[in-house]
């Protein structure tokens, strides 16, 4: 409203004016221009009054020749507090055009409220503008030389460990771009916070222009680099990789980073994975001083009609303990995908299966503890399905050899059984009005868990798979088990032929910029995930 009483000519004195908003300050919030913008914008407004184009000081006559309101035939005739707010609705990748069209738009684009908004409404920027005054950053340099042109490694990302992958978050963090390393909690905690590690950060504090430093060791940030490797991919090197060195030398550096991911001694861990802490040491001396490349990776698509929401959960392995797994649904199938892997199973292999269109009912309490008895009700289920295998396959032979003679008679219809199959296997909707009765679980004897501190009572339980391989992923097989949903953030599967029961419990962290667009675009993440270490 200053602005444009001011444009007007009337209202209060220039001191009067800047006194009432002084006092005003913390409760008027009509708009976000500071007091040089307003001055600059009513300048530009009152040369085009003055100064401006014959055909922008045209007006129209009335009845009576009267003169009548400015009239505008043109985008640049508008007022200029009105072409920021036009301009501070569109992306900001389109501004720069718009900056080519008049001196006047790039005049007006040099407004910090744009760029202030645009920050906001595209990388969710708020109350961290603020702090851009101390570091003397504008909105629109934060906009077109941090966040613009590091806006393609924004999301979620699995480095290319080996078998071990991993979970990268890179983020916006005040004024900062921070690639967050997400690791599990300690074995075998699975309801415990993820632990974070900072890997990188891009900030534009030193100088104009974006610096890219390296945030592992102990003697604080230093030089690094990022480079696009190509569509959904990228990678990081470590210019000074004298800043990871300890003063004990490498046995030191490796004892100190096995206690921060294990959560244990090198003694205590010894025995029990001398073979896994060969390979992870040859992992640990390649991993950050070397060029390490990350491919992008997507959260599935939230679905109405889902058993439980998908995402992201944290599960026990036995004794490669806790990893962390996407679930997804894909028609009557539910899927859990490696994120982080070990040297029987990598990371990017699908660990679990479930046949949402099989499920099974647990016996009374007492007929649980007995693994007997969940044995023959699971491996029942596991018949029946090879059978049903065995006679698509047989049906399909057939159907093969007789396509020639199909296709003269115009094909075969589908019966009405057949075609209401698939309608009657769709898993039953989370949001039922109905839910379903909870149930009482326990282990059954000989099956070992990790966590001992398991849910009491489940909603439901399905026939699935899980995948099994010895070290280094030979001799891998599919085996049947016991899918069992404890609640939408928990829910676990018994492995039968393991004996053994892992635990998953969902991951609640905010991860903006990893939604996939579509459905169709996250499959075809998952196919290549798995190519990757196929």
């Amino acid at each position: 409203m200053a602005v444009c009483a001011r444009l007007c000519g009337v209202g209060q004195s220039r001191r009067c004016r800047r006194r009432q908003r002084q006092n005003q300050q913390d409760q008027c919030s009509d708009s976000d221009m500071d007091e040089e913008e307003e001055e600059r914008i009513v300048a530009l407004r009152q040369s085009d009054v003055c100064g401006g184009p014959e055909s922008a000081r045209t007006v129209t006559a009335g009845p009576r020749d009267a003169p009548g309101p400015l009239r505008p035939r043109a985008l640049s005739e508008l007022p200029p507090e009105l072409l920021v707010e036009i301009f501070s609705t569109l992306p900001g990748t389109v501004l720069p055009n718009v900056a080519l069209v008049c001196k006047k738009f790039r005049q007006i684009l040099n407004t910090e409220t744009i760029w202030r908004r645009r920050c906001v409404a595209e990388f969710g920027m708020k109350e961290d503008l603020r702090k851009m005054e101390v570091g003397a950053v504008s909105s629109r340099d934060l906009y077109v030389k941090l966040l613009h042109p590091y806006r393609h490694i924004l999301g979620i990302w699995q480095p290319d460990i080996g078998p071990y992958g991993g979970l990268l978050n890179v983020v916006v963090d005040g004024l900062f771009i921070i690639g967050w390393m997400y690791l599990p909690p300690h074995d075998p905690r699975v309801e415990d916070p993820m632990r974070r590690r900072p890997l990188f950060r891009i900030h534009l504090w030193e100088s104009k222009k974006a610096t890219v430093e390296c945030m592992y060791g102990h003697k604080g940030p230093h030089k690094g680099d990022i480079q696009t490797v190509k569509k959904d991919e990228f990678s990081t090197k470590c210019n000074q990789t004298d800043h990871h060195r300890m003063p004990g030398g490498r046995q030191e550096e490796f004892r100190t980073w096995l206690e921060e991911e294990w959560g244990r001694t090198l003694e205590e861990i010894f025995h029990e994975h001398m073979q896994e802490l060969i390979l992870m040491k040859f992992i640990y001396t390649s991993q950050y001083d070397n060029c390490l490349t990350y491919r992008r990776i997507y959260l599935p698509p939230p679905l109405p009609s889902a058993l439980l929401q998908p995402g992201l959960f944290k599960g026990t392995y036995g004794s490669h303990g806790l990893e962390i797994v996407m679930l997804s649904f894909h028609g009557t199938s539910a899927r859990a995908t490696k994120l982080t892997g070990d040297p029987n199973v990598p990371a990017g292999q699908l660990t679990l299966d479930v046949d949402l269109s099989r499920p099974v009912v647990l016996p009374d309490l007492e007929s649980q503890r007995s693994i007997e008895e969940l044995s023959r009700l699971v491996l029942g289920v596991h018949a029946e399905v090879q059978r049903e295998m065995e006679q698509q396959a047989k049906e399909a032979s057939t159907a093969a050899s007789t396509s020639t003679e199909e296709g003269a008679c115009g094909g075969e219809e589908r019966s009405p059984d057949q075609s209401a199959s698939s309608e009657n296997c769709q898993p039953e909707s989370s949001g039922s009005s109905n839910p379903p009765e909870l149930q009482p679980f326990v282990l059954p004897l000989g099956v070992m868990a990790r966590n001992e501190v398991y849910p009491r009572t489940c909603r439901k339980c399905f026939y699935g798979t899980g995948l099994i391989a010895g070290h280094g992923f030979t001799s891998p097989e599919r085996t049947p088990g016991l899918f069992v949903l404890f609640d939408q953030d928990r829910f676990g599967f018994i492995w039968l032929e393991l004996k053994s029961f892992s635990l998953y419990s969902r991951l609640t962290d905010h991860l903006p910029h990893a939604q996939a667009p579509n459905m169709e675009r996250f499959e075809a993440m998952l196919r290549n995930m798995q190519s990757w270490t196929s």
